[in-house]
């Protein structure tokens, strides 16, 4: 499709929008997000998708039909109803659809409401994790199954590393997008950084169709995204973000949380007001062989009804985050989802997932 889809009328609904489906890409056992832990980190998946198929579709991507029948298999002996369960042979190189994934953007014409997909570049978070061809390949590959058209901006950007406010504000961190490791070209123009940043802006609101940007600093410990906004702070609705907040002075996300908290209150929306914060506990630190893993309620994932929210097996804080969201959302249900091994793959149920508005 030819222009930008903000020039076609297009733009990114909020997460909290009704739902025909979440995309996931199943991993592979060979695949470098959990060595050593897969078999623990698709038991997590799997309770992920019992949950996702009581409120709306999933469609999963696998290689190929011999994947399918695994899969399926697997799910299967676990009971989970297949009913709303939908496969497609896309490869590809990991499992977070969040950053690799379709970003679905609508647009009403006529009465009737149109999608379309933005197949944003992907290089595997800076490079980081080789190969990536397949991953980069996903939006395409789904839009042609579903026959949407496609917009490409040529840049580098992960669904992660944004969040949207569904009025038309976007919040994001200047460590992942100004990062010379994903977009060095625009730093070439005239301003240097501030002139990226300007830039940056631009794609932001032609390609997801927002009218104002918000940037936070940079992201939690153990996240090797260079600073997603899904680990840091998060919309609950157009006027509320939701920060967590370390109370361990000694602890390297005190500092981050702490500076991230007094922007957020400097902040005002596309109409220049000011928002309603909601503060999360953290989990305990938690290590997987020694290594930090970035471990936040913040990576929830609004679904039909319900906000999926990752537990940690910290019986205690994982029940206050529960209870703090729950009191926030009102009548949608608030539902912890145990994300102990899938963490080792340093995401957790919004870096899974990536929602297919209803259209």
């Amino acid at each position: 499709m030819r222009g930008t889809p903000a020039e076609n009328g297009f733009t990114f609904p909020p997460e909290w929008f009704p739902h025909q489906a979440t995309w996931i890409s199943w991993p592979r056992p060979e695949g470098i997000s959990f060595p050593g832990r897969y078999q623990e980190a698709r038991e997590d998946i799997a309770e992920l998708i019992r949950v996702l198929v009581t409120r709306e579709e999933v469609h999963l991507n696998v290689p190929n039909e011999n994947y399918e029948l695994i899969v399926r298999a697997f799910l299967m002996a676990r009971r989970i109803p297949m009913r709303r369960v939908f496969f497609h042979h896309i490869p590809t190189n990991e499992a977070w659809a969040r950053d690799h994934g379709p970003a679905f953007v609508l647009r009403t014409r006529r009465g009737k409401t149109e999608a379309a997909i933005v197949d944003w570049g992907f290089n595997a978070w800076g490079g980081k994790y080789p190969p990536w061809d397949a991953d980069d390949n996903v939006p395409t590959r789904i839009a042609r199954e579903l026959r949407l058209p496609v917009f490409y901006p040529g840049i580098v950007m992960e669904g992660g590393a944004v969040d949207f406010n569904g009025a038309g504000t976007v919040l994001t961190t200047t460590s992942c997008l100004l990062n010379k490791n994903r977009n060095p070209h625009l730093r070439q123009g005239h301003g240097g950084q501030a002139g990226a940043k300007k830039r940056l802006e631009k794609y932001l609101c032609d390609y997801y169709g927002q009218k104002h940007v918000l940037w936070l600093g940079e992201g939690i410990e153990g996240d090797d995204t260079d600073g997603h906004i899904d680990d840091l702070a998060r919309f609950l609705d157009a006027r509320t973000i939701a920060i967590g907040i370390e109370t361990n002075q000694r602890d390297p996300n005190y500092a981050i949380l702490q500076k991230a908290r007094r922007a957020i209150d400097k902040f005002r929306d596309q109409d220049g007001r000011p928002f309603n914060v909601v503060e999360l506990p953290m989990p305990k630190p938690l290590s997987i062989e020694g290594q930090r893993v970035p471990a936040t309620y913040l990576n929830f994932y609004f679904v039909n009804g319900a906000l999926l929210v990752p537990t940690f097996g910290q019986k205690a804080r994982d029940a206050k985050a529960i209870a703090v969201l729950q009191g926030a959302v009102g009548r949608r249900k608030v539902i912890g989802v145990n994300c102990r091994a899938l963490i080792w793959g340093l995401g957790a149920i919004h870096c899974l997932t990536q929602q297919q508005p209803e259209f």
